[in-house]
C-alpha cells in the first residue's frame, strides 16, 4: 500500500530539526544541526540561519530516504518554532533586524505598559504580556528603530517567515502564534487597542488563520533542489509548545499533555476557554474551534541534573520504586519564583536532608504534586477533568516517574512514541492536506509507546501526601 508522507520543521532556540512522517506515524528520517550560537543569541538570532539549516537539512533527508519511499507521495510541510520571537520584515520581504527572541528581556518595559492598556480593553481573551510576548516586541523595535519605520512591512514571527520562504506567503500567520502578539481568539480580530492606543499599525499585523490550514504550494525552484514534488503543499504553523502538544496526541476534549523537560508545561483540550484571574493559565484557540488552555511552571526536570549529577538515574529510579511514597516532602524549585499553575514571585523551594534515594524520590513526587494542583485548578475553571494524561519530555523516560505521577494525578498516563515539536508540525501538515482534521490526524499518526494506571494502594497514600504537601506549601506562604 502507498503511504503518503509529510514533512514537519522545527526551529528552536538551539538549533533546527527537520522530520519525514507517514500517514500511520512512522518516522522515516530525522535529521538536525545546531545554529552558531553567541552571547547575544539568546536576545537576537539570524533569520537566515534558520533558512540555511532547512536548506541543508532537508536535501540531507531527501537523500536517505528517496530509495525507501515514493517521494511524489510527499504531500505537505509545516513549521514550528518558537513562540512571541518576532521578525520586523521590510517590503522587499526580507528581516529589517534580526528575529528579536521570545528569550529577550528587553521589552519588559513596553510589557508593562501592553498589558496595562490590554487589560483595560479586553474583556475575555490573553493580556498576560510579559518580555517574552510579540506585541510588546514589536514595541521595543518600534521604539529603538525609528529610522527603519518607513521601510515596515509587517512584523511576522518565527515560524511564518520560514514557511513564507518555502511558498512566498508572509502575510498569514496562525491562531498559536497571533495568541502573544494580541490577536483577539474570542472574536477572531485584531482588537483596535493595538493600533489606537499602543500604535501598531494595523496593515502591519498579519492575517490570522487557524494552524494546518493549506497556504500555497512549494516554490517550484525549491521542489527541484531538493527532489520533492512541486505539489507539495504548505500549511500554517504552530508554536512548538502547541506542536509537541499534537505530536503528544492530546488534541480533543478531555485529552491532556503534560511535557516534563527543564520546565513543566501543561496543555490540554477543553470545550470552553479557561479563565484564570490570575492569568497563570492562558488559551490558544484550537483548530477546530475548541480551546488549547495550559501554561508552563518553573518546577520541572531541571533538578536532575542539577542535583544528581554523576549518578546513576537508572539504579535511583529502581531504588526509589521499591520505597513509594518517601516519608519526606520536596519541592525542586531550582530558580526563585514559580509562574504556573499559581504566581509566587518569591518562593524558594525545599528539600529534605541525608538518604540520596529519599531526595530523589521526593523530588520526583514534587513535580507530581505540581501537576496535579495545575490540574485541579484547570478543572476547577473549567468544569471539566482530565480523562487521560499523554507525557513527553526527558522526564517521561522514568517508569517510575510515571507511576508516581499516574497515582498522584488518579488517572493513566500514556507515554507516547514522538513527541518531537517536527514530528507535531508534519502531523499538522497532514491535518487539512490528507486528513479532515487534526483530530484525525492525530488518531492515526500517534500511539502510546506505554500506558501506566493508577495503582489504587499508592492512590491512597499519594492522596494523603498531597494534602501534607498543600498545607506545607500553605504554611510558607507559597499558597493562600
Amino acid at each position: 500500500m502507498n503511504r503518503a508522507y509529510f514533512i514537519g520543521i522545527d526551529i528552536g532556540t538551539q538549533g533546527a530539526r527537520v522530520v519525514l512522517l507517514d500517514d500511520r506515524g512512522r518516522q522515516w528520517c530525522a535529521k538536525e544541526e545546531v545554529f552558531p550560537l553567541s552571547e547575544d543569541s539568546r536576545e537576537e538570532q539570524s533569520p537566515e540561519w534558520w533558512w540555511a539549516s532547512c536548506c541543508r537539512l532537508i536535501p540531507e533527508l531527501m537523500q536517505e530516504v528517496k530509495e525507501q519511499i515514493a517521494v511524489e507521495n510527499i504531500k505537505a510541510i509545516a513549521v514550528t518554532s518558537t513562540s512571541g520571537t518576532i521578525i520586523p520584515l521590510g517590503k522587499d520581504m526580507a528581516p529589517l533586524h534580526n528575529a528579536i527572541m521570545y528569550s529577550d528581556p528587553r521589552s519588559a518595559s513596553e510589557a508593562a505598559f501592553c498589558k496595562e492598556i490590554a487589560v483595560k480593553n479586553v474583556e475575555e481573551g490573553y493580556t498576560a504580556f510579559n518580555a517574552s510576548s510579540g506585541l510588546p516586541k514589536m514595541r521595543w523595535f518600534m521604539d529603538r528603530y525609528p529610522e527603519k519605520l518607513q521601510d515596515l512591512h509587517q512584523f511576522i514571527h518565527a515560524s511564518d517567515f520560514i514557511t513564507g520562504q518555502l511558498c512566498g506567503e508572509y502575510g498569514v500567520t496562525d491562531y498559536t502564534n497571533a495568541m502573544k502578539s494580541g490577536y483577539d481568539l474570542h472574536q477572531l480580530r485584531w482588537p483596535a487597542y493595538i493600533s489606537e492606543q499602543i500604535g501598531i499599525r494595523r496593515e502591519w499585523l498579519q492575517e490570522v488563520r487557524p494552524s494546518g490550514e493549506p497556504l500555497g504550494k512549494i516554490k517550484p525552484d525549491l521542489a527541484t533542489q531538493w527532489g520533492i514534488p512541486g505539489t507539495v503543499m504548505v500549511t500554517t504553523g504552530m508554536t512548538d509548545g502547541c506542536a509537541s502538544q499534537v505530536a503528544s496526541g492530546a488534541v480533543s476534549p478531555g485529552q491532556w499533555n503534560t511535557t516534563i523537560g527543564t520546565t513543566l508545561v501543561i496543555k490540554g483540550v477543553t470545550r470552553k476557554a479557561v479563565d484564570d484571574p490570575s492569568g497563570a493559565i492562558y488559551n490558544h484557540r484550537h483548530p477546530a474551534g475548541y480551546w488549547m488552555p495550559g501554561g508552563a511552571s518553573n518546577t520541572g526536570a531541571d533538578w536532575v541534573s542539577k542535583l544528581f549529577s554523576g549518578q546513576d538515574l537508572q539504579e535511583l529510579a529502581a531504588k526509589a520504586a521499591a520505597q513509594l511514597p518517601a516519608a519526606s516532602l520536596a519541592w525542586p524549585l531550582i530558580q526563585q519564583g514559580e509562574r504556573f499553575p499559581f504566581f509566587a514571585p518569591q518562593a524558594n523551594g525545599f528539600l529534605p536532608e541525608g538518604d540520596i534515594v529519599e531526595k530523589f524520590t521526593a523530588c520526583m513526587e514534587g513535580v507530581a504534586f505540581i501537576e496535579r494542583y495545575a490540574y485541579e485548578r484547570i478543572s476547577l475553571l473549567s468544569g471539566e477533568k482530565p480523562e487521560q494524561i499523554f507525557s513527553a519530555g526527558g522526564g517521561s523516560n522514568s517508569d517510575t516517574w510515571l507511576r508516581i505521577r499516574s497515582a498522584v494525578s488518579g488517572v493513566p498516563i500514556c507515554r507516547m512514541k514522538n513527541v518531537s515539536g517536527a514530528a507535531g508540525a508534519a502531523i499538522l501538515a497532514a491535518s487539512r492536506s490528507f486528513y479532515a482534521s487534526l483530530q484525525e490526524a492525530a488518531a492515526q499518526m500517534v500511539s502510546p509507546e506505554l500506558t501506566i494506571r493508577p495503582e489504587p494502594a499508592l492512590v491512597a497514600a499519594y492522596d494523603q501526601k498531597y494534602q501534607v504537601f498543600i498545607e506545607e506549601l500553605k504554611a510558607r506562604k507559597i499558597l493562600n
